[in-house]
C-alpha cells in the first residue's frame, strides 16, 4: 500500500474521477483519492483498506467496487453518495490518493504527476475532521484530545452497525 499526497487542481469532478480511474484499470491497482482534510492519519485510511476487505471476503460489501467499499469504511458511513464528502471537489483540495496492489509504483508515479508531491495529512486542522465524524468535546477529553483514535474507532464501527 502507498499513499501520494499534493494538491488536486480540480477543474470538473469527473474528468477528475476518470483520470484517476485510468490510472487504476492501467495499473491494475485499487486507487482511492480523498480530501486530506478528512483523513486523520495513514492508520485511518490502512484500517478501512483491512475492513473494506474483510467484508468483501466475507460478502458483506456495500459497494461492488473495491476503491467505493474503501471509501465507505474511510468516511464511516454505509451511504456512498455522505461518503463522497471525503473526496476532492472542484478548485483546490490538499488531497491522499490510497494506492493498493498492481503496480503500486506505476500507479504512485502517475498519481504525483496529477497531485504534486506536497504534505498532505495533519497539515490542516480538526475542526473539519471533528465536525464530519461528530466527535464532540466530552469524546474528544477521555482520550486526551487524539482525535486520529476516535476517527479509527467510528471506521471499526461501521462494521458492527451494519
Amino acid at each position: 500500500m502507498r499513499f501520494v499526497e499534493g494538491v488536486a487542481d480540480v477543474e470538473s469532478v469527473d474528468a477528475f474521477v476518470a483520470a484517476v480511474g485510468e490510472v487504476a484499470e492501467e495499473t491494475g491497482a485499487t486507487v482511492q483519492v480523498f480530501d486530506a482534510r478528512y483523513v486523520a492519519d495513514e492508520e485511518h485510511l490502512r484500517r478501512a483498506v483491512e475492513l473494506a476487505d474483510r467484508a468483501i471476503d466475507r460478502g458483506e460489501n456495500v459497494a461492488r467496487d473495491r476503491a467505493v467499499e474503501i471509501l465507505l469504511y474511510a468516511a464511516g458511513r454505509r451511504q456512498i453518495d455522505d461518503a463522497l464528502t471525503m473526496g476532492v471537489s472542484a478548485g483546490e483540495t490538499p488531497a491522499v490518493a490510497l494506492v493498493d496492489g498492481g503496480d503500486e509504483a506505476a500507479a504512485a508515479t502517475r498519481l504525483r504527476e496529477m497531485l504534486g508531491d506536497e504534505p498532505t495529512l495533519g497539515r490542516v486542522g480538526d475542526d473539519r475532521l471533528r465536525e464530519f465524524f461528530d466527535v464532540g468535546d466530552a469524546e474528544l477529553a477521555t482520550v486526551d484530545g487524539d482525535v486520529g483514535s476516535l476517527v479509527r474507532e467510528r471506521v471499526a464501527l461501521l462494521n458492527v452497525e451494519k
